[in-house]
Parts: structure tokens; sequence; C-alpha cells
């Protein structure tokens, strides 16, 4: 297959793609892979593979692609082929929760300043590396990274980096508890698309509104919380998109559990953690427990609550995601007070510290604990965040 042969048909795929239908899609792209003899056009069929994997929820196949699309890279010794081929490996491993792999991937990137097609690119790897770190629960490196993305995006106006990088900080902000701000970014994310999102793909629709649903339901929100959901799900189901739908059945199931309808909750976090196990998304898994607990706990089932606490435990702490262990650690607490077991009680409270301690997430101000209630933060040029108060 020459070289005019492979663009056709990568075209061919990518028409297919757009049109929904990908398993006939990914057939297109495979034969031009086994057939063609232009790296170049390897290359770039690589990178719809790639895509289309990372869509379907199907991360190690993308991993899989991404290690080819290094050594075909390196065949065409090309320095922003590389740059963009590491990328998508440590986009690969951000997805299967390897975040020490995917920080050491976009350092790689970020060495290897080649052209301008490199220069275009550092945003994209700072959004990866700050996904990483707040995987990671280091939440001041997560958002140097985040404003730096931000930084690129208005740089380049590229608005599809910048309404990715709205909703990484809704979901930042979310974590430490400063709802407003959890509400405001994916917001402007939902304009973005308004504004410039005609000829984007719809998954920036539907992640916006993920977002916004996450944030409405910790405001209390939850007729709203539902509307958000109920449209990103949509667009989920439309596109085939797993991850996607495996987040929005979460936050169905959390929708639930904040009208104390356990019974309703129950069978949505099911649905939720058999799409996470099999996409291999265990940070996902970990706030199933955590939500599947809290319902234990409702009905007063402590000994259930615990089975599940340990399960997320041992996920949590495989992953480093020191900000489960802290909700873990709280959830703890409440259990064994009200079951009067004091030894067990202070072992978490002290362990609960331990994680403020390591996250540094205490006030500069007011020494207090970031990320208790709901609480307005602000961020200190350097990064650091105090409260607003």
């Amino acid at each position: 297959m020459g070289q005019d042969q492979t663009k056709h048909q990568i075209e061919k795929g990518l028409h297919l793609y757009q049109s929904n239908h990908t398993e006939k899609a990914l057939q297109v792209w495979m034969r031009v892979l086994e057939k063609s003899a232009d790296p170049a056009g390897r290359f770039r069929v690589l990178g719809c593979l790639i895509t289309a994997h990372a869509e379907m929820g199907r991360y190690k196949d993308m991993l899989k692609f991404a290690v080819v699309q290094i050594d075909t890279a390196r065949e065409l010794e090309d320095p922003d082929f590389l740059t963009e081929s590491y990328l998508n490996l440590a986009r690969s491993n951000e997805k299967l929760c390897e975040f020490q792999k995917t920080i050491s991937y976009c350092k790689t990137c970020l060495n290897m300043q080649g052209t301008t097609v490199s220069l275009q690119l550092n945003g994209q790897v700072s959004l990866s590396m700050g996904n990483a770190f707040m995987g990671l629960s280091v939440f001041q490196k997560a958002l140097e990274c985040f404003e730096k993305a931000l930084r690129y995006a208005h740089n380049n106006d590229d608005k599809m980096l910048e309404c990715r990088v709205c909703c990484s900080l809704g979901s930042f902000y979310a974590q430490l508890k400063d709802y407003e701000k959890a509400l405001f970014f994916p917001c402007k994310a939902a304009e973005l698309v308004n504004d410039y999102g005609t000829g984007w793909s719809l998954k920036y629709r539907a992640m916006s509104q993920y977002h916004m649903a996450v944030a409405y339901r910790k405001l209390g929100r939850l007729a709203d919380a539902m509307d958000c959901c109920e449209e990103s799900m949509k667009i989920a189901l439309q596109h085939g998109d797993r991850p996607l739908q495996a987040l929005c059945l979460l936050c169905f199931a959390d929708i639930h559990r904040s009208r104390q309808d356990v019974q309703t909750a129950f069978p949505r976090y099911d649905s939720s953690m058999s799409i996470m196990t099999e996409i291999g998304n265990r940070l996902g898994q970990i706030q199933v427990l955590l939500g599947v607990a809290k319902c234990w706990m409702i009905r007063k089932e402590l000994e259930k609550a615990l089975e599940n606490i340990e399960k997320a435990q041992e996920l949590a702490e495989g992953l480093g995601n020191k900000l489960g262990l802290l909700k873990l650690h709280c959830l703890c607490e409440r259990i064994y007070r009200a079951k009067g077991q004091q030894r067990e009680l202070r072992d978490h409270v002290v362990k609960f510290h331990e994680c403020v301690e390591e996250m540094e997430l205490y006030c500069g101000m007011c020494g207090e604990s970031i990320g208790e209630r709901n609480n307005q933060l602000q961020a200190l040029p350097c990064s650091h965040f105090f409260h607003l108060k």
C-alpha cells in the first residue's frame, strides 16, 4: 500500500469513526497497519487507533498501540513524532492509573523540545501530568501543571485544550471541597463548547456536563445534578464511551445516596463497578467502594461498610492515592465511634492526620485542614492555597 492509498484509507476510517461505525473504522485502520509501507502513514493510523481505543475504554490496547507508535517514530527519526508518541504513552498510563509512569513519560516529552509541534503539545503534556499528580493527591504540583496547561491553551488559542483543563480543574476543586470553583470551571468548559464547539466531538459537551453534575450534587442541587448527568449519559451511550458511562452511573448512584434512596443507588454502583473493572479504572473503583460503604452506613450495617472500605484501602494503597486513604480513615473513624471501639477509633484518627500532613492540606493562614468541608479556596502564584475567609 503506497502513500496515497494509505492516506485515502485513513480518511475512510475517520469518516466511518465519526459516523459512529467504530468497529468498521478499526478494521480499515488495522488493514492499513498491516499493509502500508509508508512509516508516516503508519504513525498517523496508530494515532487514530490510540484515540479510538481511549474513547472506548480499551486502555490496555491503547497502551499496546502507543508502544508500537514509539518504534515507528524512532524509525522516522523525527523529534515531533517522538514527542507525540511519548505523550500517547503517558496518556495510556494515566488512563490505567499508572501515575508515576505517566509523570516520567511527561517529563521525557518536555525534555525533547523539537520544533513548533512539540511546543503545541506541551499544553497536553502539562494536563496529563496534572491529572497524574491529582491521582497521587499531590495537589500543589497538580495545580501548577493545570495552570501551565491553561497558559499554553491561551497562548496557542487552543479552546479544546482549555475546555479539557477546565474539566480537570473542576475535579481538582471538587476533591478539595471548594464547590463554587468545582462548578465554575465545568460551566466555563460548557461555555467554550457552546461558543466554539460546533465542529468538536460531542465528548467535550458530555465531559463538561458530567463535571457540572458532580459539583451540583456536592452543592445539594440534586435536580440540576440529575439533568446534567442524564445529558452526559445520553451522549456517552450514543458514542459507546464506556469510561464516561461508568462515571455517569457512579454520579447517578451518588445522587440517589444523597437522597437517602439506598435501594436505587446500589444497582447503579454495581453497574459502574463492572465497567470500571473492565476498563481498569482503579481510581473509579475506589470511589464506587466509598459510595457503597456510605450506603451500608446509612443502613447501619457497619460490618458490610467495613468490608468495602477494606477493598478500597487495598486499591488506594496500590495507586498511592492519599486522598482516598484519608476519606477511608474518616469513614472508619465514624464507624468505630458508633461501635464504641476506642482503640481502633484512635488508630484511624492518627492515620487521618498523617494523611493531611503528607498531602500538606493545611491552610497557611488559619492552620485548619483543607478539604474537610465546603470552603472557598484561594491559590497563590506559587500554587499554595489557603482559605479565602
